[in-house]
């Protein structure tokens, strides 16, 4: 199966030329596309040197216009039959491409996602590879030890030649957190045991998620007014017109964790509108409630909690509207009118 690895990357030069390496080792061959979604850093000199040595296709949008039209722009500019999407701060397993092509022969007609980790030690450093510290962490960099900095760098060396070096360090989940992990643990759950959930499209994973490139066309590939959350509202059409959602086993992917934060989908809630406006449901509007029912600091009485993707699934056909209103209120959510 011809394959083609889509990486959207804004601003994460240093972080995107490891990313590139690990791809470069990859035990199945792939088309790489990356598309700059208007990036202000060395980016173009990494894509530069990396176009020596890889066989890249190269798009640039000179305005940035989102985590979505760069994933569409490369999925149009891309050739393999299947798609593969990642982060520009996300390293890939030498085995990451394998075990997507194994998960789309086993299974005809699906949208399957990967194991997520994380690389913490790497949250202070502009440039994983050297060392150099964000400029807010420069100080605390500084007073570290050649021997402590030595933990926190993730190398293009290891990469290449001792990826174990890098895996030993790794963290389950795309973030640091009990929260992260045990989401991602009772997502994989889900897809592992219950695989007829029709809530299954809540386990698509953003960054390690693979699609048949015809079918990803032939729905209008991601909702460009979505940029937190579009690999579930993809996923859910794809389920909802008789795509699988199911595990890659194996596909491990290891986010470079960096201190600029990221947009917590509890509380940068734009997503939602667009999301609800495509997609009526009770399951998108349980959504929220789902994933703030992970935190033993959200005040919900633990009946009331929806600890499982099988769960989301009962709570969203069970029809107690004014119970889900009353929960959406707790956490500062406008009411919706879901089915």
């Amino acid at each position: 199966m011809s394959v083609s690895v889509v990486i959207r990357t804004k601003d994460e030069a240093s972080r995107l030329r490891l990313v590139l390496a690990s791809l470069s080792q990859q035990s199945h061959s792939a088309e790489i596309v990356v598309v700059d979604d208007g990036s202000s850093d060395h980016t173009q000199d990494v894509l530069t040197e990396a176009k020596r040595d890889q066989n890249l296709v190269l798009l640039r949008h000179e305005v940035p216009r989102g985590r979505s039209a760069a994933s569409n722009a490369g999925a149009r500019a891309a050739s393999g039959a299947m798609l593969i999407f990642i982060d520009g701060d996300t390293l890939a397993h030498p085995d990451f491409i394998s075990c997507h092509v194994r998960a789309h022969a086993d299974h005809a007609g699906l949208i399957a996602r990967g194991e997520t980790l994380h690389l913490r030690c790497t949250r202070m450093l502009l440039d994983p590879d050297t060392g150099t510290a964000m400029p807010s962490e420069a100080n605390r960099v500084a007073a570290l030890s050649p021997r402590d900095l030595d933990r926190l760098r993730v190398t293009r060396d290891q990469v290449l030649f001792d990826f174990p070096a890098i895996e030993r360090r790794a963290e389950s989940g795309l973030y640091p957190g009990a929260g992260p992990r045990l989401l991602q643990e009772i997502e994989l759950k889900a897809l592992r045991e219950h695989s007829s959930c029709s809530v299954l499209w809540a386990a698509a994973s953003g960054s390690n998620q693979s699609v048949a490139r015809d079918a990803f066309l032939a729905l209008g590939g991601f909702h460009e007014a979505i940029d937190i959350n579009e690999h579930r509202e993809l996923a859910l059409r794809l389920q909802r017109s008789g795509h699988r959602m199911v595990f890659a086993e194996g596909a491990r992917s290891y986010h470079l964790i960096h201190r600029s934060g990221w947009r917590d989908p509890l509380q940068d809630t734009a997503w939602e509108d667009a999301f609800h406006a495509a997609h009526p449901l009770p399951e998108v509007e349980l959504l929220p409630v789902f994933w703030a029912s992970l935190s033993p600091r959200v005040p919900f009485a633990q009946e009331d909690r929806i600890m499982s993707l099988p769960e989301l699934e009962a709570a969203a056909t069970s029809g107690t509207a004014a119970w889900r209103g009353a929960l959406r209120a707790v956490l500062g959510l406008p009411a919706r009118g879901g089915r």
